[in-house]
């Protein structure tokens, strides 16, 4: 048996040497990943490098924008210094219709000089614009051209009369004796008979508000033209308009435009090869005769040339609209249009109502305004006196002492008169001997009175 199991085993071992051990782990092999997901992360890689780059790019435009408006900003402040741009705002004059700084400006020249001609054509001197320049540069200090004349001109042109004129006594040795003046003659309109009227206190008086009347029509023009590019478009007519719009920046207009002065007679100036060649055709040899004809036709020819290429140019451009259309803000996107035209028509009626308010009524507005917290005061000194009327004097001093803003005795008993007028239900005032004594109704809550004052006040603003 032994033998056998000898082998047996002998037998076994060539043949266990050829067939792997099963007791051994079994190592598992890499594995490569499926084409599929290397795939897919190759998308997903390109389309993170896309957006990284639409970021990038969304970036530099909008720094590119930003710098842009920045140095357009630059440029507009540097073409026009601050206290002229809001020359309008650091006025302490109540809200009307004021003047651009430019056009204040203006009117303090013509005002200089109508006072140097009257004193001139008074003393029956010629005024000169060298007589004018020197006289309005020293009560102004501030340059006086003669770009400021044709201003003047633009804006009141029956003030003056220019001409041309020559041998006129200067006492100057700069300037030559046959040479040209612009000469200025006020143009003075008398009712009485009078062979050379004067220029009197009154009449330059009369002619300063006739100037400042005109700078104020030149700046409503510019404002209804404003008031129609507006989505709604208002219009206001001129003598009910008493302020200009909200949003009207009244030191952005443009400068008055230039009228024409009389020029001294200038002599014959020869401008090209044409009107040489007729002016000189006898002194020239038959050489530079040609020269010049070929020089003046290929000039002809290559100004029709310029002509015929710019004009296709020019037609091709799209001419802009007058007035922009109104664009939806990003904020207002979902919102009906028929409600923001209505919103818009409330808004710009309500604007004009304040365009056309006189100053009294801006006063009642004003004071009813104040109302609902007066009223409150008013209520809490009853309570605190325990008394069932007071004397008018007595509850203006407890007022005063209590209100917010400084307000004198006598404005809070017309604050006091106005409450009574509103909610005379509320607010009694009784007249007895030399007093007024004021006495309130209990019986009626004070939110109902605050609520009536208030829908008063709205009603008064539609007006």
């Amino acid at each position: 048996m032994t033998n056998a199991a000898t082998s047996a085993s002998g037998s076994a071992s060539p043949a266990g040497a050829t067939t792997p051990n099963t007791n051994t782990p079994h190592v598992p092999e890499t594995a490569t990943p499926p084409t599929s997901d290397a795939k897919a992360l190759k998308l997903t890689v390109s389309r993170a490098k896309e957006l990284a780059a639409k970021a990038q790019k969304r970036k530099e435009e909008r720094e590119a924008e930003e710098s842009k408006q920045s140095e357009t900003q630059t440029q507009s402040s540097a073409e026009q210094p601050a206290y002229q741009r809001y020359h309008t705002l650091a006025q302490a004059t109540p809200p009307g219709l004021s003047l651009p700084y430019q056009y204040k400006v203006l009117a303090e020249m013509f005002r200089s000089m109508d006072t140097v001609v009257a004193m001139l054509h008074n003393r029956c001197e010629t005024a000169t614009f060298t007589k004018l320049k020197q006289g309005v540069q020293d009560m102004m200090h501030k340059r006086f051209e003669e770009s400021h004349v044709a201003q003047i001109k633009t804006v009141f042109p029956e003030a003056y009369a220019f001409r041309q004129e020559k041998n006129i006594p200067t006492f100057n040795s700069s300037i030559k004796k046959g040479s040209y003046h612009l000469t200025v003659e006020p143009v003075i309109t008398s009712d009485q008979r009078e062979a050379r009227p004067l220029l009197t206190a009154s009449r330059l008086l009369e002619r300063r508000q006739i100037f400042h009347m005109n700078l104020v029509s030149v700046v409503k023009q510019h404002h209804k033209a404003f008031l129609s590019s507006l989505v709604p478009p208002v219009s206001v007519p001129d003598d009910k308009l008493t302020r200009w719009h909200p949003r009207f920046n009244v030191d952005t207009v443009p400068t008055i435009q230039t009228s024409v002065l009389p020029q001294p007679p200038h002599t014959e100036k020869l401008g090209t090869a044409q009107e040489v060649l007729d002016k000189a055709r006898s002194l020239i040899t038959p050489k530079m005769e040609k020269a010049l004809v070929s020089l003046a036709l290929k000039t002809e020819a290559k100004v029709a040339d310029d002509k015929e290429t710019t004009s296709p140019h020019n037609s091709t451009v799209p001419q802009t609209p007058a007035t922009p259309a109104a664009q939806v803000p990003t904020a207002l996107k979902g919102v009906s249009q028929s409600l923001l035209e209505r919103i818009r028509a409330k808004e710009a009626q309500k604007l004009q109502a304040a365009m056309t308010r006189n100053p009294v009524q801006e006063d009642r507005l004003l004071m009813m305004s104040r109302l609902p917290e007066l009223a409150r005061i008013l209520r809490n000194v009853f309570i605190a006196e325990k008394k069932p009327a007071l004397i008018m004097e007595v509850a203006c001093n407890r007022m005063v002492a209590s209100y917010r803003s400084a307000l004198s005795t006598g404005e809070m008993e017309k604050h006091i008169r106005l409450l009574a007028e509103v909610a005379a239900n509320w607010l009694t005032i009784h007249p007895i001997r030399k007093d007024f004594y004021l006495k309130l109704n209990k019986n009626m809550e004070l939110n109902i009175v605050v609520d009536k004052l208030n829908s008063r006040l709205r009603e008064e603003e539609r007006l």
